[in-house]
């Protein structure tokens, strides 16, 4: 039996529906191990019985290793078959992810006689924010591969490199030790550049003196890791060792809160407090972290506009990543990946230290 369309199913009579569609990519391995991605089929859901719909070209691999009670439905013509099968599984009310495109949404407006649709947000996006157990061992071993490859990088990195080396030397270790492929392009952010908090990187070559963030993630076995650490290279002026000692302060204190329970807003607020006490307060401009996973952007968002009611679970995977960021001087970001457990956290990413590694060559 699959516990994630099971999952699914327990919410039908709270929704008001007796069956799903699903076209999304990353929502359809989520719920089958599916790997052909959006666009290359469907997954429909009913009461009793599931759909794999997906073309020949995928036949071959699925065909046995779909869980019993999912069935493959081979053809070109996704969304016909796909009303072909909601008639035999007796569907009358089916959800819809409310991401549909507008084309697929008009065809199953029009040619879902005698069904009633209806969107549903979210929902497929809010299951996978706790995580079973294998998911967390694939982020474990997400993580584990991450830090060793921080870890053998940092010894050969030295003043003058440019940040375009930075990323492609890690991008060379980090996929030889087994990961699969970057999650987003690699920041390398170096002294002014640091300021940019999604600045990825550049041929601008690291000077003495300067503050170096570095934010990267990976896949390995379909999940991710996303990982910062700021290092100096050369000795550093007494402002920004500042913001670093500010920045690590608020990042620890926040994950020593991690706990089932508090409210995503709370975390945020542990953060931002530390920050704007010290006088960052407007150089802290976004969240304090996110859900990763299939996805290297999932829920929970950690946020100070989080819902009050909007609280972490047992089993989710949190990024916690405070940073400050001056216009024109730099900037400093730390992140580690934590998994909530029954009596608190488990950090995936400690391996790689968060006091300041200074690159003194």
């Amino acid at each position: 039996m699959n516990t994630r369309i099971e999952n699914v199913r327990r919410l039908f009579e709270p929704l008001g529906i007796d069956g799903m569609i699903i076209a999304d990519g990353t929502n359809m391995r989520y719920l089958t191990g599916f790997e052909g991605g959006t666009g290359d089929g469907l997954v429909l859901i009913g009461r009793e019985n599931a759909a794999l719909i997906t073309d020949a070209r995928y036949e071959e691999e699925y065909r046995e290793r779909l869980d019993e009670g999912t069935q493959l439905l081979v053809t070109r013509d996704y969304w016909g078959v796909a009303m072909a099968a909601a008639k035999r599984f007796k569907i009358e009310n089916l959800g819809f992810e409310d991401t549909l495109p507008f084309r697929d949404f008009d065809f199953l407006d029009e040619n879902f006689v005698g069904v009633d649709i209806a969107p549903v947000p979210a929902l497929l996006e809010a299951i996978r924010e706790v995580k079973d157990a294998d998911e967390l061992a694939k982020l474990r071993r997400s993580a584990d591969v991450a830090v060793a490859a921080f870890n053998e990088m940092v010894p050969q990195l030295h003043v003058g490199m440019t940040e375009r080396e930075v990323a492609n030397l890690l991008d060379r270790i980090i996929k030889e030790k087994g990961a699969d492929k970057a999650s987003f392009d690699t920041i390398v952010a170096s002294g002014y550049r640091g300021a940019l908090p999604h600045g990825t990187y550049s041929d601008k070559p690291i000077a003495a003196g300067e503050l170096v963030t570095i934010d990267f993630g990976y896949f390995v076995d379909g999940y991710t890791s996303d990982i910062t650490r700021t290092l100096a290279f050369g000795e550093l002026d007494e402002e920004s060792k500042r913001t670093y000692d500010v920045t690590l302060a608020a990042q620890r204190a926040t994950i020593d809160a991690v706990k089932p329970g508090v409210a995503n807003a709370t975390l945020d607020a542990v953060a931002r407090d530390i920050i704007t006490a010290a006088g960052y307060g407007k150089e802290y401009n976004h969240a304090t972290g996110h859900g990763i996973g299939l996805d290297i952007h999932e829920g929970p968002i950690l946020s100070a506009s989080s819902p009050a009611e909007d609280v972490v679970r047992e089993g989710m995977l949190l990024t916690i990543e405070p940073g400050i960021y001056v216009a024109g001087k730099g900037g400093v970001r730390i992140e580690d990946d934590v998994v909530v457990t029954a009596e608190g956290f488990e950090n995936l990413t400690a391996g790689i230290p968060t006091d300041l590694i200074v690159i003194d060559k």
